[in-house]
């Protein structure tokens, strides 16, 4: 992660979904976006362990939710291990699973949904810092044990903030990030991930293509007279945008749960991991600020993937270590 967009501590600023400028294309055109092949790219293993055992997945609703948005991304959670129609989501899990250890062993391609703890009383408050996720997460295993346990062996765990909690340095420098738990917090150390919904505080940051930044002035007219601003496929910017976000983490945490595993650079407090070099990259020819050739159904919404249900969703590429470059199942060549 460049650290002009993002001010990194080991402990508590790690493995982040950036914030960057849309205003500007200069993130773009550094040499950190590569949709095409490169040898640029010094993408390394660190000999640490990626999410090879099936995941057990466990979701903390933080705050209050929309049941409809959760449905929706409970869907992209069971779409990523389910047949759907290509390309698919699980055909986009597919590059992530590329991945492997020292023992040779990929990434799982089992991420079963295994328990959900509703924290509707906002046990922490409705403002929080990054560490106050390991308290959450404390806290729902020891409230509900049985529907949520903490499982050291193969549990990762979502804490997905509502509309009205503010996290620290949420819209401006992260829409979301993945870390690990400190045994002297939670009692283990197992891989988590927190991602906030944008639509109410900053969708034109974490939410787009999906949304317009409003710092960046009006969005660029459509033929008809309207915006030409991408239609979101299940019909809510904010929680379209956040699956987004949802998935690049998920790339990031079975890729490098505990840090040492697969980034580039020299810095682990600041890795540039498999999502961040793609940021901003949906379809073949993306990047500069133009998320590159994806699909539009009838209505006018963007997708990349298919999932269950006959969902559609719209997932940044990631970094293909074969093929070394950017790579997603809706590629054109």
């Amino acid at each position: 992660m460049h650290l002009q967009y993002h001010i990194l501590f080991l402990s508590l600023f790690c493995c982040s979904y950036l914030v960057f400028s849309w205003s500007q294309n200069d993130l773009f055109s550094q040499a950190k976006n590569y949709e095409g092949s490169s040898d640029l790219v010094e993408l390394q293993y660190h000999m640490g362990p990626v999410l090879a055992s099936p995941i057990d997945l466990y979701i903390i609703w933080y705050g209050h939710w929309n049941r409809y948005h959760q449905a929706t991304i409970r869907d992209f959670i069971y779409s990523l291990s389910s047949p759907s129609p290509y390309p698919s989501v699980a055909d986009w899990w597919r590059t992530i699973r590329l991945y492997t250890d020292q023992t040779g062993s990929n990434v799982t391609e089992s991420i079963v949904l295994s328990g959900e703890f509703f924290d509707s009383s906002y046990s922490h408050g409705r403002y929080l810092s990054r560490l106050a996720m390991q308290s959450i997460i404390k806290t729902a295993v020891k409230s509900h044990p049985r529907a949520l346990p903490l499982n050291p062996n193969n549990g990762l765990y979502l804490v997905l903030t509502s509309g009205d909690v503010q996290v620290q340095d949420f819209c401006r420098e992260v829409c979301g990030f993945h870390y690990f738990t400190f045994p002297t917090i939670v009692g283990v150390t197992v891989p988590y991930a927190w991602v906030g919904y944008s639509g109410t505080q900053c969708p034109g940051m974490c939410a787009y293509p999906f949304a317009w930044p409003n710092y960046s002035g009006k969005p660029p007219p459509s033929a008809n007279g309207g915006t030409n601003i991408m239609k979101a496929p299940n019909g809510d910017a904010g929680v379209d945008g956040m699956i987004s976000v949802l998935a690049h983490e998920l790339a990031e945490v079975s890729s490098n749960p505990l840090i040492n595993a697969w980034y580039a650079g020299d810095n682990p407090t600041a890795p540039t991991e498999i999502a961040d070099l793609c940021l901003g990259v949906y379809g073949s020819g993306g990047g500069g600020g133009y998320v590159g050739k994806v699909y539009k159904d009838a209505w006018g919404d963007g997708f990349n993937v298919n999932g269950v249900k006959g969902r559609r969703f719209l997932l940044q590429w990631v970094w293909n270590p074969v093929k070394r470059r950017c790579f997603g199942p809706n590629s054109i060549d």
